[in-house]
């Protein structure tokens, strides 16, 4: 395999074997329909030789919303107009687009949202804090109906296939991961495999229903967690084995939780930005910001794992010897021969792009004509801290000529 040459998912063709992974966008109004600004955003990403986008997370329920503003919804027909003129403007540029649904689960905040929090069971999320409401069967296949439904939104929309979100904790990701899912229901843990795949199986089928068998159904999984007892690796392949039997056309493996998100993208923990900013940890009383910055911070940064390059492949290689679907890598890649070396040595078939392209949409045709070109991005995660304000995911900080320059303008073209 070659990082420049065409490759399929499903029976969509795309240019090349880089993938934009899901980036939160911030770009949409109160009821999630995409603005004029995440349309421009995404055509002008699809001018840049990109293989195939994947957008943010899209919520498909107003329970299921994030606490994030400016998430992108998809749960009603009325969307189907609004994204049409995003899909056109991708397509006229050649572009190939996914659409990311998801539900968050226990991971979001009633003061947000204006609903109870619901999950697999009443487990707190220790970074969220909710206690959320245990879902009814009748509630889970409502919402298994949902995510099928807005997949065909999205298709109706001209989106070229869906992924669905079922890492970093979300509810998909709760319903699989023991650690959280305590029912004895058809929804539980099955015993001999150690993970629970029922919820989503059932989305798969629902969306196979509605949307035919040829439409692209990519999902993103988690490798590994932070918790105790962890996601060891024989659930790993239990879920790689899963998924083998399904009918989805790829499988994109990140890493984590929400509960401790700097471990899904690492690099810096701007402590002074996050207390600014965060809605958990803002405070207006200097006592308790004085306590999280000088002894709940210095503790929880133990938890935190170093940026390193390319830092799930070894979840992606190992999940290649349990399956023949494309395998998406993402995470920690920042130079065209980090690229070359997972697809040729390590048999990926597809790379994923987070905070590279946010400050430079241009960097895949970069890397096509410098192997050896390294991303300005300096994982500094002010573009992740930010995503908690009413600013657009944008670039906070880029290195030019050897210096690190503050920006405040919006890089990748939102």
């Amino acid at each position: 395999m070659e990082l420049f040459e065409r490759a399929y998912i499903g029976k969509c063709e795309l240019s090349n074997r880089i993938i934009r992974s899901a980036t939160f966008e911030g770009m949409c109004d109160e009821k999630g329909f995409p603005t004029e600004t995440y349309r421009s955003f995404y055509e002008q990403l699809s001018k840049n030789k990109i293989g195939g986008i994947i957008t943010g997370f899209s919520y498909i329920s107003d329970e299921g919303k994030a606490m994030q503003p400016g998430q992108a919804g998809i749960y009603s027909p009325e969307f189907i107009p609004y994204y049409k003129r995003v899909t056109t403007g991708v397509h006229a540029n050649g572009g190939k687009i996914f659409m990311q649904l998801a539900h968050t689960g226990r991971q979001t905040r009633e003061q947000e949202t204006g609903k109870e929090v619901v999950g697999v069971s009443t487990k707190r999320s220790p970074y969220f804090k909710s206690k959320p409401r245990t879902l009814k069967p009748k509630e889970i296949n409502e919402i298994i109906e949902k995510f099928g439904d807005s997949a065909l939104y999205a298709q109706m929309s001209g989106f070229d296939g869906i992924q669905l979100h079922a890492a970093h904790g979300y509810l998909i990701h709760q319903f699989i991961f023991p650690k959280i899912n305590n029912r004895t229901d058809q929804f539980g843990i099955d015993k001999k495999k150690g993970i629970g795949t029922k919820f989503l199986d059932l989305i798969i089928a629902n969306i196979r229903e509605k949307c035919g068998e040829d439409y692209p159904i990519l999902i993103k999984i988690s490798g590994g967690d932070d918790h105790y007892p962890t996601f060891g690796i024989k659930q790993l392949i239990n879920l790689i084995r899963f998924l083998d039997e399904k009918a989805i056309d790829a499988i994109e493996i990140s890493y984590g939780t929400m509960d401790y998100a700097l471990n899904i993208f690492r690099g810096d923990m701007p402590i002074d930005l996050i207390l600014a900013k965060n809605k958990v940890f803002r405070s207006e009383n200097r006592l308790e910001k004085h306590f999280i910055k000088l002894i709940y911070f210095p503790l929880f940064k133990r938890r935190l794992k170093p940026f390193s390059s390319m830092y799930n492949l070894a979840y992606a290689s190992l999940a290649t010897k349990y399956t023949t679907k494309p395998i998406i890598s993402v995470g920690g890649f920042r130079t065209g021969k980090e690229m070359e070396h997972a697809v040729k040595i390590d048999g990926i078939n597809f790379i994923g792009l987070c905070r590279p392209f946010i400050c430079e949409p241009d960097f895949v045709v970069k890397i096509e004509t410098d192997s050896n070109y390294k991303s300005k991005c300096l994982n500094c995660n002010y573009c992740a801290i930010m995503c908690d304000t009413q600013s657009v995911t944008q670039c906070y900080k880029t290195k030019s000529n050897g210096n690190t320059t503050e920006s405040n303008s919006n890089n990748s073209g939102k």
